[in-house]
C-alpha cells in the first residue's frame, strides 16, 4: 500500500498552471496576455471611461453648430424655409404648430450666436477629448516622459491633432457612405445590372470589406500618430486592422441588440442615449487595447530604461555619546582619590627609607 502524496510536496507547487502552459504553448495567446496585463497596469478602462465622457460632452456642442448651419442656410433659402414652415403646420395643428414655428425663426434669427458659442464650446470639449485619447495611447506605448512641453505648446499640439483627425474621420464616413450596399446597388443598376440575390450577397460582402478596411486605415493612423511620441506605421498596421475586424463586428452585434431594444417605450426613449454611451466606452477599450497590443510585440518589448541616479546629497552625522552614569562618576572620583592619596604616601615614604640607608656603617 503506497501512502498517499504530501500537500507540502515542492515539485506539486512548482508545476506551471493552465495559462502558463497555453501561454508557453500558443505564442500568440502569450501575446495576448501581455497585452491584457499592459492595458489593466495603463488603467485602461480609466481612459476609455474618460474618452466616453468627452465623446458625449461634445456631441451637444456639436449640435449647437449643426442647428447654426441649418439655420444660415434656411435664411438664404426663403422657399426650402416656407416649406419647411408649411410641414410643421401640417403635422402640428394649432398653437402647438405656430409655437414651433416660432422657436424655429427664433433660432434662426440666433443662428450667429448659437454658430459661436457651440464652436467655442465644441473646441473646449474636442481639445480634452484629444488630450484624454492622446495621453491614453500613450500610456499604452509604455512612454511615461519626465519632462512636458508648456501649455501652450501643448495645446497647439492637441489642436492640431483635432483638426487632423476629424478630417480623417470625415473621409472615413465618406468612403464608408460609398462603400454601403445600397449605395453602391444603385451604382450598378443605374449602369444597367440587373439585381439578383448572388448580387446583393457581392454587394454585402464588398460594403463589409470596404468598411473594414476604412476603419483599418482610421485605426492605424490613431494608433501610430496620435500618442505623444509617434510611432513608425509598421508597428501599427497589424494591431489597426485586429481594431478594425472587432469594430466592424462590434458594430454588427450593436445593431442587432438596438433592433430588439428599441422597440419598446423605454428603449426608445433611453436607448439612442445607452446606446451611443455603450458604443462610446467599447469603441476606445477597442483602439486602447489594440494599442497594448502593438506595444508588446517582440520588436517593442525591448528592455525598460533605467533613470540615471539621483544627485549626490552629503549629510553630516553628529554622534552624541551618552555619558557616564552616576554610580560610575562615584566609583572613578573614588578610584582617583584612592591613587592621588597612595602615591602622596608613597613620595613621603621614600625619602626616609633611603636616609636610613645612607647612615648604616
Amino acid at each position: 500500500m503506497t501512502a498517499p502524496a504530501s500537500s507540502a510536496d515542492p515539485d506539486a507547487d512548482s508545476e506551471p498552471g493552465l495559462l502558463d502552459r497555453l501561454r508557453a504553448r500558443m505564442p500568440w495567446f502569450d501575446h495576448v496576455m501581455r497585452a491584457q496585463q499592459r492595458y489593466n497596469d495603463s488603467k485602461g478602462d480609466f481612459y476609455a471611461a474618460g474618452i466616453t465622457y468627452f465623446t458625449i460632452f461634445a456631441l451637444f456642442p456639436l449640435l449647437m453648430i449643426g442647428f447654426a448651419i441649418g439655420g444660415f442656410v434656411l435664411a438664404s433659402q426663403p422657399q426650402w424655409l416656407n416649406a419647411v414652415e408649411s410641414r410643421i403646420r401640417s403635422s402640428v395643428s394649432g398653437d402647438l404648430g405656430q409655437q414651433l414655428v416660432q422657436l424655429m425663426d427664433s433660432a434662426i434669427d440666433s443662428r450667429g450666436t448659437v454658430g459661436l458659442i457651440g464652436l467655442a464650446t465644441a473646441t473646449w470639449a474636442g481639445l480634452g477629448w484629444m488630450a484624454n485619447i492622446r495621453e491614453a495611447l500613450s500610456q499604452m506605448w509604455g512612454l511615461y516622459r519626465d519632462e512636458t512641453p508648456g501649455f501652450v505648446r501643448t495645446k497647439l499640439s492637441d489642436l492640431g491633432a483635432l483638426l487632423s483627425t476629424f478630417l480623417a474621420i470625415v473621409v472615413t464616413v465618406a468612403l464608408s457612405a460609398l462603400g454601403n450596399s445600397s449605395v453602391i446597388g444603385k451604382i450598378l443598376t443605374w449602369v444597367g445590372f440587373p439585381d439578383s440575390l448572388v448580387l446583393s450577397l457581392v454587394l454585402r460582402v464588398a460594403s463589409i470589406v470596404v468598411s473594414i478596411l476604412v476603419s483599418w486605415l482610421l485605426f492605424t493612423w490613431m494608433i501610430a500618430r496620435l500618442p505623444r511620441e509617434s510611432i513608425s506605421f509598421r508597428s501599427s498596421v497589424r494591431a489597426g486592422l485586429i481594431a478594425a475586424v472587432g469594430f466592424e463586428i462590434f458594430k454588427l452585434v450593436a445593431s442587432i441588440y438596438l433592433r430588439s431594444v428599441l422597440t419598446g417605450p423605454a428603449g426608445a426613449t433611453f436607448g439612442p442615449v445607452l446606446g451611443l454611451m455603450v458604443f462610446a466606452y467599447i469603441t476606445a477599450r477597442l483602439v486602447l487595447f489594440s494599442t497594448a497590443w502593438a506595444a508588446t510585440t517582440p520588436e517593442n518589448m525591448g528592455e525598460a530604461p533605467v533613470p540615471p541616479p539621483g544627485p549626490a546629497v552629503i549629510r553630516n552625522r553628529i554622534i552624541t555619546r551618552p555619558g557616564l552614569r552616576p554610580w560610575e562618576t562615584a566609583a572613578a572620583v573614588a578610584a582617583g582619590a584612592l591613587g592621588a592619596l597612595g602615591l602622596s604616601r608613597w613620595r613621603r615614604v621614600s625619602p626616609k627609607d633611603d636616609g636610613s640607608a645612607r647612615g648604616r656603617p
